[in-house]
């Protein structure tokens, strides 16, 4: 089995399996095939580990049958995003497919896999109301003032009473009993007063105060608004530091003003733009492993690949002594499978 989130996965509306399923490909590659159909789901898929487990055949002869499958239509190679973007990291995958598929076919499955990876999760639904709750209540009123104070002094207006003039106004309440206004909740340190405070853990030559940072915040914010990450900011702050730094805050100062990154004009988005591509599922070349669109990859091949293919694709009958063994493995397994 592979790590989590690698290996096979299974492409859906197959048909059931029967014994005719890879009947029209050749001895090998239908030896093959009928092995990775009846692996589970997050298998290995490397050609090092499938050869291991095929004793008939090398690792070579087992690259060059996986090539087959891939031209035949049953599998896809890609590379899929996993992860938030600040840490996001590439997992390979084997899309398997026991009914042959065309190009066309793999090529809109893949699309739809960018789109399930590209949608966020859905937001949570709304909890409805106990069933005792009317639709037509108003909603409660606010908390009594603190203890202390009476009711004339709470913020909500009053209703007028009948005995109170229409033209009186009310009595403003008294200053020493009049509600605190509400303050609002401090806000934290800024992204870039945080790059800037751990300058100085990560070396020891850039230790900043706080009012060092205080006073550096600005410029290090005006780098972050033009689009550079707090990754990118560290590098050019400690890139070729001297051995000695006497100021730290003069010479980041200096830094921050001399290196200030060109501001890149806005790119026009469409409201329903497709995700970017850093997001795609990317396929590989079945064979070399050269990364592409699935529309620039037909067969699962590149351009090179797939010329070697068709030149070296051989048209001879297989051998018989090997089909027989072929057979004879292929029981052996099927038997080993039944009682596991």
């Amino acid at each position: 089995m592979a790590n989590p989130g690698y290996g096979k996965r299974s492409a859906p509306d197959q048909r059931p399996r029967t014994p005719q399923d890879f009947a029209p490909l050749p001895t090998r590659e239908r030896y093959v095939a009928g092995f990775i159909d009846h692996l589970p789901e997050g298998a290995d898929m490397s050609v090092k580990q499938l050869a291991k487990q095929l004793p008939l055949y090398g690792q070579q002869a087992v690259s060059t049958a996986l090539t087959a499958l891939s031209v035949a239509g049953h599998l896809r190679r890609v590379r899929c995003p996993v992860g938030a973007d600040d840490e996001m990291r590439w997992v390979f995958r084997t899309f398997w497919s026991r009914t042959a598929r065309d190009n066309e076919w793999w090529t809109a499955y893949l699309a739809t896999e960018t789109a399930t990876q590209a949608t966020g999760p859905e937001p949570e639904a709304a909890t409805p109301p106990p069933p005792w709750v009317s639709d037509e209540e108003p909603p409660p009123a606010p908390e009594d003032p603190s203890p202390g104070q009476g009711p004339e002094s709470a913020a909500v207006p009053k209703q007028r009473t009948s005995d109170q003039a229409p033209d009186a106004e009310p009595a403003s309440p008294a200053p020493d009993t009049a509600p605190a206004a509400p303050q609002p909740p401090e806000a934290g340190p800024s992204t870039a007063y945080l790059a800037l405070a751990r300058l100085g853990r990560n070396d020891h030559r850039l230790a900043l105060s706080a009012d060092d940072c205080a006073a550096l915040e600005a410029q290090a914010a005006e780098w972050l608004a033009r689009g550079v990450s707090v990754d990118y900011l560290n590098s050019a702050l400690t890139a070729g530091l001297p051995v000695k730094v006497d100021s730290p805050v003069g010479l980041l100062r200096r830094r921050l003003t001399d290196k200030m990154p060109p501001r890149l004009p806005a790119e026009d988005t469409a409201p329903d733009s497709p995700a970017p591509t850093a997001h795609r599922v990317l396929m590989e070349c079945t064979d070399c492993g050269r990364p592409g669109h699935p529309e620039a990859l037909p067969d699962g091949l590149c351009r090179p690949c797939r010329t070697t293919h068709n030149q070296t694709t051989a048209e001879t009958p297989d051998h018989p002594t090997e089909a027989a063994d072929i057979r004879t493995h292929m029981t052996n397994l099927r038997d080993l499978l039944k009682t596991v």
